[in-house]
């Protein structure tokens, strides 16, 4: 029976990916921070055939993250860990970031996710098999002024997981990373400003498995933006300035 952790699985791609990968002979371990949204993608799933159990959990809290992956691992080894959850982070109202938005950002998107990827890792080194799926962004390759922690973060991703990748690989666990581009989430909506060939949670799952099951090492999409985004950084600074000018965003004001 594949034994699948998520986290961030409370909603959006997280929550997607639940959905896509439930049915019947598969073991799914869904975290997030949302028990009440965590336990409607559980009850999907179950609906699907696939067992689910839901672990609410803040990924900042190392110890925490430590003694989840261990005990899920202990009832039956985890083949498949994908590490989501995520924050926006970003400016309010065309500000700079502020000082603990940006420490916020820094250490979910990167920090938690090495607090569960990493033990996972350990484990799967001793046994010799297991795959980690990371969760970065288009952001890691052309940075947005507006979100510089999460761009930073994200980048830090592809670079730790693409070196990972490298090392493990020949241990037998694979590692990948996955680089989206717009999709249409809740995480997503916080945001005002031009969204270019955004796909929905549910398409972007799909792409993900596919890249997943085939083992790639970058599984980045839409192809157009994916392109764009990795040649920015080799264009002059004002034309590089200009070209994502048209990338701006704000968040809302929260309700």
């Amino acid at each position: 029976m594949p034994r699948i952790l998520i986290t961030g699985a409370s909603s959006g791609i997280g929550a997607a990916l639940a959905r896509h990968y439930a049915q019947t002979g598969v073991s799914l371990i869904l975290v997030g921070r949302n028990a009440e949204r965590l336990e409607t993608v559980a009850r999907d799933c179950r609906a699907s055939g696939a067992t689910a159990e839901t672990a609410r959990l803040d990924t900042r809290d190392r110890a925490a993250a430590i003694a989840l992956v261990h005990r899920s691992d202990a009832e039956a080894p985890l083949d498949l860990v994908i590490a989501n959850a995520a924050v926006n982070g970003g400016n309010q109202e065309g500000q700079v970031e502020a000082e603990d938005v940006a420490f916020e950002t820094a250490d979910i998107n990167y920090t938690g996710t090495l607090n569960v990827m990493l033990p996972a890792l350990t484990l799967m080194l001793e046994r010799g098999r297991g795959q980690i799926v990371l969760l970065s962004s288009l952001a890691a390759y052309a940075p947005l002024q507006d979100a510089p922690a999460y761009s930073g973060a994200k980048a830090a991703l592809v670079a730790h997981g693409l070196a990972l990748r490298q090392k493990v690989g020949p241990r037998g666990v694979k590692v990948n990373v996955v680089t989206p581009g717009y999709v249409k989430t809740p995480m997503g909506g916080e945001l005002k400003g031009w969204r270019p060939l955004e796909i929905s949670a549910e398409e972007a799952a799909e792409r993900i498995a596919k890249g997943i099951a085939a083992n790639r090492d970058l599984i980045a999409f839409p192809y157009i933006l994916t392109a764009l985004a990795r040649t920015v950084l080799l264009l002059p600074e004002s034309v590089r300035k200009a070209g994502l000018y048209a990338f701006r965003f704000q968040r809302r004001k929260r309700r």
